[in-house]
């Protein structure tokens, strides 16, 4: 019998494009301010992609770092530590494939990649076994074999060798013990197509991060392979603490023999390639026993990192920048627990005002319950949404100072999947829990608003959810700050400091620093007690 692949395993692979280098282009001075960069959102394409600005490549020279997204460049200038904003100069081979045939053949057979080592070139991949074959069609299907057989195997070439030397990484029996080690249940459990997100060098070894397909049942196990050509030894690490989180980026500093290796971190689900996990991951590595290492987990919830999800990593000296989809950080990496080491910078939409702009305190919203002043020369745009998905009509969500108040009929809860939660949240179930706390609000980044794409799209803050077609729920806030005014076990009453315009607006792109709020306890947290 064969198990034919899901439309997930294509789609996970589409969307999964990673930098394995970072390259230097000649020296050039810092780039001229330009006219503003505009964002239009582009309801034939959907209302999310033009909010995609995960970093997918950094590029850097001795007068400016470049962090490329899809369609923007973020350019950082050493001299006067100025951002400037420009069109996406981002290679088409780091872009996320769109050709369909080309990424089954890569699954079937996927391609060797290179790294060079004291002017050594060690060729490598991974891959399953057995693997998928491919029919007429460009249909995928592999064969059913028993879980201590079906097996994730990495292939390293060495320039001694011209086979192939072969390691297993586990199987789907260790991925089956994993999972209800975990809490949860092995049924239908698969192995995800796995995929190396990152491979980098240090004085002494190779280090290569493993990534894998997840949703609809696929999962992996992360792990991190370590090989140290002067013994021709390998050696795997599989963090328990992020057993089941994609790590999307590794780089290296510390000693060689005692090194720490920065890890990005995330999880996926059905029509979510994108959720926050455990952020920035310092894991320092037991080079005798794998099963000493410790690890240290930054996060949103617990550390002045300004995005969710980092996606690039880079080490200059005593720098880590840390590229995420809401902002930049630069981190001095030895001190990384004191937030004062620690300086980031977000992503932001600012649009002028026109002479008069009504502002409305949910999406659908047919009366407006203000207008915005006239002294109020640009707003910030937070989200834009469509009115319905027939005639695309839409409105943008902008920061609105004075705020709005509305009670929901929901409450707060015990999380249902405290393993999920990341270090600094509390484990509470809430309708805010897609946000985290600031010090003095509830504040959503870019990469904390889920895709949801057979789900209906993003959700946010609503005081009843449409099940009408063609038509979203009546959003009160998408990415708007939060203030918690009551909370009890089945109603919540916020103030949400966001409403909706329409559709008159131009924002433009910036990036601005990421302020830091009053370090007020985080309300939830007496709620755990």
């Amino acid at each position: 019998m064969k198990k034919v692949v899901t439309l997930l395993s294509v789609v996970w692979l589409l969307s999964a494009c990673n930098s394995l280098s970072q390259s230097a282009n000649n020296t050039n001075s810092c780039p001229q301010p330009t006219a503003a960069v505009q964002v239009e959102p582009n309801p034939q394409i959907g209302y999310f992609e033009p909010f995609d600005y995960q970093i997918r490549n950094i590029v850097k020279d001795n007068n400016k770092i470049k962090f490329q997204t899809t369609k923007y460049d973020f350019v950082f200038c050493r001299s006067n530590n100025n951002w400037t904003v420009q069109a996406g100069t981002l290679p088409s081979e780091l872009q996320p494939p769109q050709n369909y045939s080309q990424v089954v053949k890569e699954i079937v057979n996927p391609a060797f990649k290179s790294i060079t080592f004291n002017e050594r070139t060690y060729q490598y991949r991974v891959r399953l076994e057995p693997n998928y074959t491919l029919s007429e069609g460009d249909i995928l299907s592999r064969p059913e074999v028993s879980p201590e057989n079906d097996k994730v195997v990495f292939e390293l070439t060495t320039p001694d060798s011209q086979q192939p030397q072969q390691t297993i990484l586990y199987t789907l029996k260790d991925l089956q013990t994993s999972a209800v080690q975990n809490g949860f249940s092995s049924i239908g459990t698969r192995l995800g197509v796995p995929q190396i997100t990152a491979a980098v060098t240090d004085g002494q070894r190779i280090w290569w991060a493993i990534a894998f397909e997840q949703g609809e049942g696929n999962n992996g196990i992360a792990t991190i392979v370590s090989y140290q050509p002067q013994t021709n030894q390998l050696t795997l690490f599989q963090p328990q603490e992020i057993t089941s989180q994609q790590i999307t980026d590794l780089v290296v500093t510390g000693e060689e023999d005692t090194p720490t290796l920065w890890l990005g971190t995330k999880i996926s689900g059905e029509g979510n390639p994108n959720i926050p996990a455990y952020g920035l991951v310092a894991y320092r590595p037991n080079l005798v026993n794998p099963n000493a290492s410790s690890l240290k987990a930054y996060t949103v919830h617990n550390s002045p990192l300004v995005g969710a999800i980092p996606t690039q990593l880079e080490v200059e000296g005593k720098t880590l920048w840390v590229g995420t989809g809401n902002g930049i950080c630069q981190v001095q990496w030895q001190a990384a627990e004191n937030p004062d080491r620690w300086l980031c910078w977000r992503f932001a939409l600012m649009a002028k005002l026109p002479s008069e702009a009504r502002i409305y305190r949910g999406l659908l919203e047919k009366t407006p319950a203000a207008t915005l002043p006239n002294t109020q020369s640009e707003v910030e745009v937070l989200w834009s949404q469509p009115l319905d998905y027939q005639t695309r009509q839409s409105r943008y969500e902008v920061r609105y100072q004075p705020g709005f108040t509305v009670t929901l009929n929901e409450g707060a809860k015990p999380a249902q999947f405290p393993q999920w939660i990341a270090p600094g949240e509390p484990a509470i179930d809430w309708v805010g829990s897609e946000w985290h706390w600031q010090g003095d609000r509830f504040v959503r980044g870019w990469d904390e608003v889920a895709e949801n794409d057979v789900g209906g799209g993003p959700r946010g803050i609503a005081s009843s959810m449409n099940v009408e077609p063609n038509r979203p729920s009546n959003f009160n806030a998408m990415r708007g700050d939060l203030e918690i005014l009551a909370i009890s076990e089945n109603t919540t009453t916020l103030k949400h400091y966001s409403g909706w315009v329409d559709d008159v607006l131009n924002p433009y792109l910036t990036v601005v620093p990421q302020a830091r709020g009053q370090t007020q306890p985080n309300p939830l947290t007496k709620l755990e007690q």
